[in-house]
């Protein structure tokens, strides 16, 4: 890839966000987590990694909020900054393939502001797609959301799921229109954004969605506090752009 076609993939990521205040929890010492602030200077190219094999099909949802605080009391009037809207997937619909691996395509959640940055900035949201392996390993999709036109990513979060009510129930969802159009990857190996914070997690990060600025602003209402951890020190790590297949 020329430095120009290069440039094109990642500064639409650089552009996209909005300066993000600070907040989430603290840094961790352990040496490769997540989330990241992504410079420049951090990022190779290499077109000889393995293609990212994507395979969306349609699915039942539920639309589920995710407690972290079920032992208080008062936590159906509290936000904790690691709860979250999470959409579950039927077994089977979804799956991704590396390198003659598959894993399968579990669930699917969003943080407000996005927890990637791009030279310190980041988006309204960000949409995390969560693949678990056979050997339990696994591969996250990240896919930062700005405000713009319309997307099927409106018609998840059009009714958001209460923390201590019923699911959302979505029909013969089709997965693969959650996706940009653009299917290069910047990776890197990171971790779960939330406790435990396991390392070892495949991140994938892809070229950004657009959401309606309603939409937007009904996921920030729910959480106005914000549900995002605050990028960790790369420590060295490079994060390695693979173009799409052609």
């Amino acid at each position: 890839m020329t430095r120009r076609r290069l440039t094109a993939f990642v500064v639409p990521l650089v552009l996209t966000g909005f300066l993000l205040a600070a907040g989430g929890t603290a840094q961790s010492r352990q040496p490769t987590q997540s989330p990241v602030d992504i410079s420049p200077g951090a990022i190779r190219f290499d077109p000889a990694q393995p293609r990212l094999e994507i395979s969306y099909g349609h699915s039942d949802l539920d639309l589920e909020y995710i407690r972290k605080d079920t032992s208080d009391t008062n936590g159906c009037g509290t936000r904790n900054h690691e709860e979250t809207e999470e959409a579950v997937v039927r077994p089977g619909t979804g799956h991704v393939t590396l390198a003659g691996v598959r894993y399968e395509l579990e669930q699917f959640h969003f943080h407000t502001p996005s927890e990637h940055r791009f030279q310190g900035r980041a988006d309204p949201l960000e949409m995390h797609f969560v693949h678990r392996g056979a050997a339990g390993k696994l591969l996250v999709i990240g896919v930062p959301l700005r405000a713009g036109a319309g997307s099927p990513v409106d018609h998840v979060l059009a009714t958001l799921a209460p923390e201590c009510g019923e699911p959302v129930a979505l029909a013969d969802f089709d997965l693969d229109t959650l996706l940009p159009r653009n299917r290069s990857t910047l990776r890197y190996q990171g971790s779960l954004t939330t406790a435990p914070f396991s390392e070892g997690v495949q991140w994938f990060l892809m070229s950004e969605q657009t959401v309606s600025p309603s939409t937007i602003a009904r996921f920030r209402g729910l959480f106005g506090d914000g549900n995002a951890r605050e990028p960790q020190p790369l420590n060295g790590r490079k994060l390695t752009v693979v173009p799409q297949s052609s």
